[in-house]
């Protein structure tokens, strides 16, 4: 049995951190999910820089776009949705057969609104309206500006990815708009059941240190922090607060660990998947990193409700001089940064291709 089959049977799900067309036209999406026990999607902007700049494959497309009067951000979006339909599409039979709570895929609104309440809460429900299917995540980064933008779009029924948490802290904070948003609607005499995910990146923590600590030390933060946020995660799960809405409707925002490649040539592969096993959660990775687990990966001990210690080590990265609090709040700042970058190399790609195109 496949150390994915594995994963997947103690109860957690594997997602892939990746889309392009050529992944839906080769038949390669449709091969991890029947082979590798591949459950659901995300995607961000980097992801779609490298698929529409480095393909041909979005060509056909993007001229009758242009034909069409889109350029721009526009233009990438019908790109970025028409890709994620087909994928949702895909997925489709996960998510009934696990009755909503799997078969997900995921689409991020504008990096550049990351800091912008309104405007995220109306491009959430604009593409969320836009994309028609049951199981379309929109992704909504856990800033402080992001926040209140994921309590409304849940209370507006737009079922959310809560991305660029890197903390127990910011996992908190997320967990907390959404129930408040699920507590809104049962005010309001609305269904409960809108699902969300809270996706906590790892592997940026270790990278940041790397060159900062000890040996013993090396590569053992991200594991820590993701312990420290399961830990929160199942302290929420089993609070009277949100017991109260379970027995009203509404189902658990998943944990998901994100970020999980690992970025130390001297660590194994697959490091991050084979440490962060636990049930009713989600590891999302790329492709090398799920071939590689199929390979020649194993399971470990599944993540203790407690978090396993996780309070020592980070108490002894403390001793070290690294103030976890503050790395994490500049992670975070970072981590929008970065995307903004990525979303602006993305335009740029696009509007290279459709001045070659016409």
């Amino acid at each position: 049995m496949k150390a994915t089959q594995k994963l997947h049977d103690a109860g957690q799900s594997l997602w892939i951190d990746d889309i392009t067309r050529d992944m839906l036209d080769s038949g390669t999406l449709k091969k991890y999910i029947d082979e590798f026990s591949v459950t659901g999607l995300t995607s961000n902007p980097t992801i779609f820089d490298k698929a529409v700049s480095k393909s041909a494959s979005y060509d056909p497309a993007i001229r009758k776009l242009l034909k069409g009067g889109l350029s721009g951000e526009p233009l990438f979006f019908e790109l970025a949705l028409e890709d994620l339909s087909r994928a949702a599409d895909l997925f489709l039979p996960v998510h009934r057969r696990t009755a909503t709570v799997d078969g997900w895929v995921s689409l991020e609104v504008s990096p550049l609104l990351a800091y912008d309440t309104k405007a995220t809460i109306a491009e959430a429900k604009r593409l969320y309206e836009r994309a028609a299917r049951p199981n379309l995540f929109i992704k909504i980064p856990g800033t402080k500006e992001g926040l209140p933008a994921i309590e409304e779009s849940i209370f507006s029924g737009v079922t959310v990815n809560v991305t660029l948490l890197f903390s127990a802290s910011d996992y908190l904070a997320a967990a907390d708009a959404y129930m408040k948003g699920i507590e809104r609607r049962i005010a309001a005499g609305l269904d409960p059941d809108v699902r969300s995910v809270a996706s906590v990146f790892i592997s940026r923590w270790d990278k940041a240190i790397m060159d900062k600590v000890p040996d013993p030390l090396r590569d053992k933060l991200g594991i820590a922090v993701a312990k420290q946020a399961y830990k929160a995660y199942r302290e929420v799960i089993a609070s009277d607060r949100w017991q109260r809405l379970e027995s009203l409707g509404a189902r658990p925002q998943r944990l998901l660990f994100a970020s999980t490649s690992t970025k130390d040539p001297k660590a194994p592969d697959t490091m991050y998947v084979a440490a962060l096993a636990a049930p009713n959660t989600i590891n999302t990775m790329p492709d090398e990193t799920l071939l590689a687990f199929a390979d020649h990966g194993a399971v470990g001990n599944l993540i203790a409700a407690d978090g396993g210690g996780c309070e020592k080590v980070l108490g002894e990265y403390g001793n070290a001089g690294i103030d976890v609090d503050a790395l994490g709040r500049q992670l975070q700042v970072e981590g929008a940064k970065s995307f903004v970058k990525s979303w602006q190399d993305l335009l740029a790609s696009i509007e290279t291709k459709s001045k070659a195109l016409k």
